[in-house]
């Protein structure tokens, strides 16, 4: 499954995104400003990340997780169901 989904990405990032490069970490990073994606060979994560009109940040992982952020605020929701939250004021988790 973690073959596929790579895969996918790879094929998405071959097509989508403009330029890609490999930061100090091993990730490979692919983007163009609004919608941008990578993979990190060390931990077999692949991950995809896109930015709407209105310019909340959706993240999502191959393992489950995703992420809604704005301005330093947003909310998290980990694989097993467990989401955060950070605001202006407070932060934590249910």
């Amino acid at each position: 499954m973690k073959t596929l989904v790579l895969l996918a990405c790879v094929m998405l990032s071959a097509n989508a995104f403009a330029e890609c490069a490999t930061n100090a970490g091993g990730e490979t990073v692919c983007g163009n400003g609004q919608t941008t994606g990578g993979y990190n060979r060390n931990t077999g994560t692949a991950w995809t990340s896109q930015t709407n009109q209105n310019g909340v940040r959706t993240s999502q992982t191959n393992q489950g997780g995703e992420a809604k952020t704005m301005n330093g605020k947003g909310v998290v929701e980990g694989p097993g169901g467990k989401k955060c939250y950070r605001s202006a004021t407070s932060h934590g988790c249910n």
